[in-house]
């Protein structure tokens, strides 16, 4: 895929800037789009997507339930699933994390009980035999889960989606912006970070003057922090206090394609937004390209904000 490392285009302060910009970040997305494309059809993010598809999207109680019996947990699955599907043992030793499984059987069309339940829950439906019925929920079982640091064996393949470049400056500069972009920004060290594996989160209002409150995990990597405040940048000018769950595949797309663009424009390596997006499998690319006139807009509204900040001398 496309990689920068210097910045590609360089816009003057004159009449025609506005239009020079707008034109270069379109050729942008042009790229950005293809590179989706190609991430999309990669033997690494193939491999990945197989992976993930072994783990469960847990429902908010089990999720509690994980969370409470071990708050590093980041990837959970049975003993036999961690051995047979990925190749990896359970370490000795280890406290087994418990959740609640469903229990999917044959169920009555009636009581919707199990064939067992259903002899004894007084139900008359006899219309079909028991053998006929369709499977269905009927209740849920305690099931324990290891957690992958609670195991040892074959690796997961990773997405390497890190940006790289010389951020020294720009971390600083785009903190002093945050007051220019109607931001409050945090910037939090990772022995006090309580957002798991998010790397950014921007989720409440000041309490000192209600602008968006952006928090980033600090972390060696600034290319990588500079990339992560872009994106909840964008977040708290597009779409701070949205809560359509629907859209949020869509959100993310806008956020990562304005984060590539900016962080491509102050020469950052952003290219590994390719795979980023590209985990968002059930959008097409092509959205990109639909909202081309939210990320151009707030594209421009964040170089122009950011650029403003005075170099120190």
């Amino acid at each position: 895929m496309a990689t920068t490392s210097e910045p590609s285009a360089s816009f003057e302060e004159t009449g025609t800037r506005k239009d020079e910009m707008h034109s270069t970040i379109e050729d942008w997305i042009d790229e950005l789009v293809d590179d989706v494309d190609e991430a999309q059809a990669s033997e690494e993010f193939r491999e990945w997507l197989d992976i993930q598809s072994h783990f469960h999207d847990y429902s908010h109680r089990n999720t509690l339930l994980i969370k409470l019996q071990c708050p590093e947990a980041t990837k959970v699955a049975g003993y036999n699933t961690w051995q047979n599907e990925f190749e990896r043992h359970v370490q000795e030793g280890e406290q087994a994390i418990w959740i609640w499984a469903p229990i999917i059987t044959k169920q009555c069309p009636k009581c919707e009980n199990s064939p067992s339940y259903h002899e004894d829950s007084g139900c008359e439906y006899d219309e079909t035999p028991p053998e006929e019925w369709s499977k269905g929920l009927v209740g849920f079982k305690p099931t324990a889960v290891f957690d992958i640091s609670q195991t040892e064996g074959e690796p997961l393949p990773e997405l390497e989606m890190e940006a790289t470049g010389d951020a020294e400056d720009l971390v600083p500069t785009l903190t002093e912006a945050a007051k220019g972009l109607g931001v409050t920004v945090r910037i939090v060290d990772a022995d006090e970070w309580a957002h798991g594996d998010a790397k950014g989160v921007c989720t409440q209002r000041s309490v000192h003057d209600l602008t968006p409150v952006v928090e980033a995990k600090a972390r060696p990597n600034q290319a990588d922090l500079a990339v992560t405040l872009l994106h909840e940048y964008a977040h708290a000018l597009l779409h701070f206090g949205v809560d359509d769950e629907a859209e949020r595949s869509k959100r993310e797309v806008e956020a990562e394609a304005v984060a590539y663009i900016v962080g491509r424009y102050f020469g950052l390596d952003t290219s590994g937004s390719a795979f980023y997006l590209a985990s968002w499998q059930d959008d097409d690319p092509e959205v990109i390209q639909d909202r081309l006139g939210r990320i151009s807009s707030t594209v421009q509204e964040i170089i122009d904000v950011v650029s403003e900040v005075p170099d120190d001398e």
